[in-house]
């Protein structure tokens, strides 16, 4: 069973922008390509694709979009990551489940991971985009995702995408 995860993934713009901001990374952090940052909403772990969807569906249901904007870059133990604002967000990553975990939800977008064990490595990323922040934008869908490891690290494919559209 593949592991399953729900996100939101910013517009390319957006990307672009904190593409620009980071800069040219270096050695010591293990960065994660723009192309694979998102917003978690909920960690499902090994699951079923159709049932999972089915479920996610159906807690998604007559859901609206929900205004995001990526802010300035934190840390948890070996991770770096940019903080995620959106007054909507939380009631959304719960609704896809987040609620089910044992931590509080903290929405974030990884930048790169590093030994936690050497902290230090990412203070120079989080007093570089201390003063960070994105547009805003709409995020309109919630797309399902299956995580597959790879030597280069994990692969994403979309499984399924909700519309949010507060039908």
């Amino acid at each position: 069973m593949p592991v399953l995860f729900s996100a939101l993934f910013p517009p390319d713009d957006v990307v672009a922008a904190v593409a620009d901001a980071v800069g040219e990374p270096e050695p010591g952090l293990r960065w994660e390509p723009p192309e694979r940052w998102h917003v978690t909403l909920a960690y499902y772990g090994p699951d079923d694709v159709e049932a999972r969807g089915a479920w996610l569906a159906g807690r998604l249901a007559g859901r609206t979009g929900v205004d995001v904007r990526l802010e300035k870059a934190a840390t948890f133990p070996g991770v770096l990551w940019l903080t995620v604002a959106g007054t909507e967000l939380t009631p959304l990553a719960h609704a896809a489940g987040a609620d089910a975990e044992a931590r509080p939800y903290a929405a974030h977008l990884t930048l790169a991971r590093f030994p936690r064990e050497e902290p230090g490595l990412a203070a120079r990323w989080t007093e570089k985009l201390a003063g960070f922040t994105s547009r805003s934008w709409r995020a309109a869908e919630v797309e399902l995702v299956t995580s597959e490891r790879e030597p280069g690290g994990p692969r994403y494919r979309v499984a399924r995408v909700f519309e949010l559209d507060g039908a």
